[in-house]
């Protein structure tokens, strides 16, 4: 931020997400301007709470505010869409939590309002910003691990393993149609694809939903997706998400296997990464002095000193940033990319129901 003035962030939401995107905010060097929650009461609560100079009473009266640059969208997915479009009419920077919307058609529209309003849109697709994840991107491209074979992948929590665990995200008004897969499986896809650069292009998936009810609401969204995917590059691999998965807490495992080594990488474990061989297989610290440039920038650490979830945070917030003064971060995800997600998640739940392949 040498030589620039510090970025006005507002937050839109004032739940477990806000306060992730304002603690990277804040880490990123940002001024934590204002925060509108579901009502003037919840906002005056979230600008104590999470350290903002003001409360807004709307969403409105937020992207507004004169020293507001970036809106971040942290509220309940029902609400992305129109949120986010009042960023853009505004003229303003945003950071809209994925989904970008619960349906395709709402999140074209936003890819293209973006378009047309020269900003810098973002989706936190953060697994993205982990070192290592770059390491295996670098080591893809340049050709190391040879032509990708098969995949192997899932994501698995255990938050809503139970009928009394309960969440707006269970109810389709809020959440959208889909759960598990909308919710998480977005960003196993998204990773398979950043890391590789071999989009998926077919798939065969089925669903379940393991209780009808949670305390007092009727259940339709899934509690767990299973798919065979083909890729772009003749690969095919299988991914399971689950939300009902005891003992696992927020596992996202890849492994994905070359002509000449397998790539193998747990977010439970970030500081390793595996590289299958026939002979010779290796698990690779992240140790900048051993990592790809672009892996090594986002090491904040020694090596020996442990990274997660919000130090990625931080440095996709710090990208997205960057991002507005004009610069050009590598791998920084897009509305665009939220839009594919979006396509993908539409995609599994039309092979759920009609109980067919579905090419995208």
């Amino acid at each position: 931020m040498t030589g620039a003035s510090p970025v006005g962030v507002g937050v839109v939401g004032g739940g477990f997400m806000a306060s992730v995107h304002s603690r990277a905010a804040r880490a990123a060097g940002a001024t934590l301007v204002a925060v509108a929650s579901s009502s003037p009461e919840r906002s005056r609560a979230a600008a104590e709470q999470l350290g903002f100079a003001s409360a807004a009473s709307s969403v409105e009266e937020l992207v507004a505010h004169p020293d507001v640059d970036v809106v971040h969208v942290c509220t309940p997915n029902a609400l992305h869409a129109a949120q986010a479009e009042a960023v853009l009419a505004a003229g303003k920077h945003v950071v809209c939590e994925k989904p970008l919307a619960t349906s395709v058609t709402d999140a074209e529209r936003l890819v293209e309002l973006a378009e047309q309003a020269g900003v810098v849109a973002t989706v936190p697709f953060v697994y993205r910003f982990y070192p290592l994840v770059r390491e295996a991107r670098a080591r893809f491209a340049a050709g190391e691990m040879g032509r990708i074979t098969t995949v192997l992948g899932s994501y698995l929590q255990d938050w809503l393993l139970t009928a009394d665990d309960d969440n707006w995200r269970v109810d389709v008004t809020d959440g959208g149609r889909s759960r598990a897969f909308g919710d998480i499986g977005s960003h196993l896809v998204d990773l398979l694809e950043f890391i590789t650069a071999d989009r998926v292009v077919a798939l065969a998936a089925s669903k379940s939903t393991v209780f009808g009810t949670r305390g007092d609401r009727p259940v339709s969204t899934e509690d767990a997706v299973a798919l065979t995917c083909q890729t772009e590059g003749g690969a095919i691999g299988s991914l399971l998400v689950s939300q009902v998965a005891p003992g696992r807490k927020n596992r996202l495992h890849l492994e994905i296997a070359g002509a000449e080594q397998t790539l193998g990488l747990d977010t439970e474990q970030p500081e390793t990464i595996w590289l299958g061989r026939r002979a010779g297989s290796q698990l690779l610290p992240r140790d900048a002095d051993q990592l790809a440039p672009d892996a090594a920038r986002l090491c904040r650490v020694p090596a020996g000193h442990p990274m997660g979830y919000q130090d990625a945070f931080d440095a996709f917030a710090a990208d997205t940033y960057a991002a507005t003064r004009g610069e050009e971060p590598e791998g920084l995800p897009r509305f665009a990319d939220g839009l594919r997600a979006g396509r993908i998640t539409q995609a599994v739940l039309d092979s759920c129901e009609q109980g067919t392949w579905v090419r995208l």
